[in-house]
């Protein structure tokens, strides 16, 4: 297993030194007289998509949920591996958990869900938001998938609205639809945390993109105004951090009051109409994710692969735009 493509325990930082990432902090214990309504956040980074992961735990029950896995791919040779979704696997195993949810915060266009793969080796139900079936049935037809594949969200166990909940060991998880980056993006809130998938950055970074289908900054600004009308000292997890120019450590937390104070794009005083002429600018000039294509397609399906061809292969569709 590749050492340098895992991150885990509370409150990371990684530094770039030589070359590699270095891992900083440790776990911190927490008291026995804490423990029964404590979740622990164990973060694993992925350096090769900036992704990060979550073991999220219930230290009284030792249930667990895993948000948002990563399931490596290479585009270059079509080559898979295993190596971080099995960090994650070592992980639980090792610290004795009993996972019991596994879930996307969206269906990603930057890389490849382990959800499958993690629910076979650990367990678990796996849930995402219900509008995925939008997102299902614009790339059904930019795949061309034909009716073998169905948009109905049949690819999760669980499809998710505004305002459902779970119970999670001693806790309650409360899902909060905030789409905008897509149609189908949601925020899990449980016992002060918020995981945010990529409706925001670090502060120094901002916002998600709302170029994709189905994407809008309008949509973006309010669905962010609801994350930020958490309480102040809420802790946000992010899916990704790209590390902007200035900043020398990736950083996966922060509050509610901080995105509040500092976020470049989404500060207090930020009008919903600066806020769109912003982003829109600044989407113009982005491109497309690297692993866009594949993401989606493997994504869509919940975390699985097309199915394989007479050959025993299976294959990633790669549409030509002509021009």
């Amino acid at each position: 297993m590749s050492q340098n493509r895992r991150l885990v325990y509370a409150k990371p930082a990684i530094f770039k030194s030589h070359g590699f990432l270095n891992i900083a902090n440790s776990i911190k214990l927490i008291p026995q007289r804490d423990m029964k309504m404590t979740v622990q956040v164990h973060p694993f980074f992925d350096p090769a998509t900036y992704t990060y992961s979550y073991v999220v735990s219930d230290a009284a029950s030792r249930q667990a949920l895993i948000l948002d896995s990563v399931y490596d791919y290479d585009p270059a040779s079509g080559r898979v591996s295993t190596s971080s979704a099995d960090a994650v696997i070592e992980f639980v195993r090792s610290h004795d958990l009993d996972v019991r949810w596994i879930l996307e915060t969206h269906a990603h266009a930057d890389h490849l869900s382990a959800a499958i793969y993690l629910q076979e080796a650990l367990g678990g139900t796996t849930g995402i938001g219900s509008r995925i079936t939008e997102v299902q049935s614009v790339f059904s037809g930019v795949f061309n998938l034909g009716p073998d594949f169905v948009s109905d969200g049949g690819q999760f166990d669980r499809l998710f609205e505004d305002g459902d909940s779970f119970e999670f060991g001693e806790h309650t998880v409360r899902i909060m639809h905030t789409p905008g980056h897509t149609p189908a993006c949601i925020t899990y809130v449980v016992n002060g945390c918020a995981f945010v998938g990529d409706t925001l950055f670090m502060p120094d970074y901002g916002t998600a993109r709302t170029d994709f289908p189905g994407g809008d900054a309008e949509t973006l600004y309010n669905s962010i105004q609801k994350i930020l009308a958490l309480p102040e000292e809420t802790k946000l997890y992010m899916c990704h951090d790209y590390l902007p120019e200035g900043r020398n450590e990736y950083r996966c937390e922060t509050t509610v009051a901080a995105e509040k104070q500092g976020n470049v794009h989404i500060h207090d005083g930020i009008s919903e109409k600066d806020f769109v002429a912003i982003r829109e600018s600044r989407d113009a000039d982005l491109a497309a994710p690297r692993l866009l294509l594949p993401s989606v397609q493997f994504n869509i399906r919940g975390g699985r692969f097309p199915d394989e061809e007479s050959n025993g292969t299976a294959y990633f569709k790669i549409p030509v735009r002509k021009v």
